[in-house]
């Protein structure tokens, strides 16, 4: 199969089989987002050696595949690891008897399902890499795991044998509007960019879910077919996916409804307040690892301390979800389909919309010119509540000026009245009233289809369309 987009990734891995050194690679990012594939498919799945973790196998039952697996790749053997020391000597001696003439790729995916409760996994892995594998010019180590948080804690962080031992990384990022585009484009799929868009609010840039598309349906039906269905695919995806990557997930379940309620973003204490979740090291711990997974991202209030941080929902599937199908018992499995034009799709496009941005603010940049100037991106709330406003998108710019943006989602050219240009210079106002800012403030408008001329547009200094986000 082609590998559609992840050129950048594609580019290092090469460079990784092509170097003389021996190589340590870990390859995350959250579930669904094509890792596995990208791994397999640049390798034609000509590994020296492939193993995977089983979900939810016992120590015995993961020992078991890795045997399997041993047999697969070298022949026949009567040898059996019984433990994750053998496992790995047993390994070590079979690539051993193929010399050094080329590299060898190791390939261990989802490795957090390997490392069960005192199965001693992390240490043999230790052992075989600093005690072997390290040593040698020809061994492209490549480990895989979709629970990010379990890398991190347990591979960039390790404090015992594996301190510092990682020579190369990549973290896995969603589709860009532009590759999901062009995986549709591959998979024979025709949807104009606008559709495009509004399949990213749902789906948002995970591959998996763009390869359930059906050919010849509408997009309307196929979120029918998948998400509201009796038997849709994606109909248990939400309590699926957090499940298959925390332990504990219903207190992380709690606080991605919590910010789903607020599609703006919740500071930490009024996080606690609707969770009532205690503060401390375990909400630190959920929040860093929804983080981690990309489900969530905290971002600083422009020129205020980090106690003010806000926490965003940004899994456009997740927002979806908790909007359309957890309250929906029994499902109506044409709800999509007849709900079009409802004020509670409205509702969420603007919304799920603002996220589309979010996601995209390197293309906004680019739009704008800025990709040669220094800039920081941050968010920033009044402090007061009348009159108050809030920004989600600014641009701090180091040439001395601040892009404030403003989001909106239609189906032709948005219409400022008098009463939007009243509200977009209040936030104006209060933005320079609070921050006492010196610099020039610029309102920027990012839209489908561009601003319709009239006597209120002239309040726009510059504007940034649908599609300047599918901008490489």
């Amino acid at each position: 199969m082609i590998i559609v987009g992840r050129k950048g990734e594609q580019a290092k891995l090469q460079q990784y089989y092509d170097s003389s050194i021996p190589e340590f690679l870990v390859v995350y990012g959250r579930r669904r987002i094509g890792k596995t594939f990208l791994i397999r498919e640049f390798f034609h799945s000509k590994f020296d050696f492939y193993a995977t973790g089983l979900a939810n196998g016992k120590k015995n039952e993961q020992l078991k595949a890795w045997n399997t697996a041993i047999k697969i790749h070298f022949g026949d053997t009567d040898e059996n690891a019984t433990d994750w020391l053998d496992a790995f000597t047993l390994l070590r001696k079979k690539l051993e008897k193929q010399g050094d003439s080329k590299k060898k790729v190791i390939f261990i995916d989802e490795v957090p399902w390997l490392d069960t409760p005192k199965s001693g996994f992390l240490t043999a892995l230790e052992h075989f890499w600093n005690g072997w594998a390290s040593s040698r010019k020809d061994i492209l180590l490549i480990i895989c795991g979709s629970a990010t948080s379990w890398v991190v804690k347990n591979i960039f962080k390790n404090r015992g044998g594996l301190y510092n031992r990682v020579t190369r990384r990549i973290r896995l990022l969603p589709f860009t509007l532009k590759e999901t585009e062009e995986y549709l484009k591959y998979k024979e799929i025709e949807l104009g960019r606008y559709r495009i868009c509004e399949a990213y609010m749902i789906f948002g840039g995970v591959p998996y879910y763009y390869s359930l598309l059906g050919k010849g349906l509408s997009l309307p039906q196929n979120i029918d077919a998948l998400c509201f269905a009796e038997d849709g695919i994606l109909r248990f995806e939400f309590e699926e996916l957090y499940a298959s990557l925390f332990k504990n997930s219903d207190k992380h379940i709690k606080v991605i409804t919590a910010l789903g309620s607020k599609a703006k973003g919740l500071t930490r204490d009024e996080i606690i307040s609707i969770t009532k979740l205690s503060s401390g090291g375990s909400l630190t711990q959920i929040l860093d690892e929804l983080e981690l997974c990309g489900f969530i991202r905290s971002y600083p209030n422009y020129m205020l301390n980090d106690n003010l941080n806000l926490y965003q929902l940004t899994d456009s599937f997740s927002l979806f979800y908790l909007r359309f199908l957890k309250s929906k018992k029994p499902r109506n499995p044409r709800f999509w389909t007849g709900s079009l034009e409802s004020p509670s799709l409205s509702a969420w496009k603007g919304c799920a919309f603002e996220l589309v941005c979010l996601q995209h603010s390197e293309q906004i940049k680019q739009a704008l010119g800025l990709t040669a100037i220094s800039t920081e991106i941050s968010s920033w709330r009044s402090r007061q509540s009348s009159p108050g406003a809030q920004i989600d998108l600014l641009i701090d710019r180091k040439d001395g000026i601040i892009n404030l943006c403003e989001m909106k989602y239609s189906k032709s050219e948005y219409v400022i009245t008098s009463k939007t240009e009243a509200q977009l210079r209040n936030k104006i106002a209060v933005f320079e009233a609070e921050t006492k800012t010196k610099k020039a403030v610029h309102l920027t408008m990012i839209t489908t289809y561009g601003i319709q001329k009239n006597i209120h547009s002239d309040i726009i200094q510059s504007e940034v369309l649908l599609n300047n986000l599918f901008l490489l």
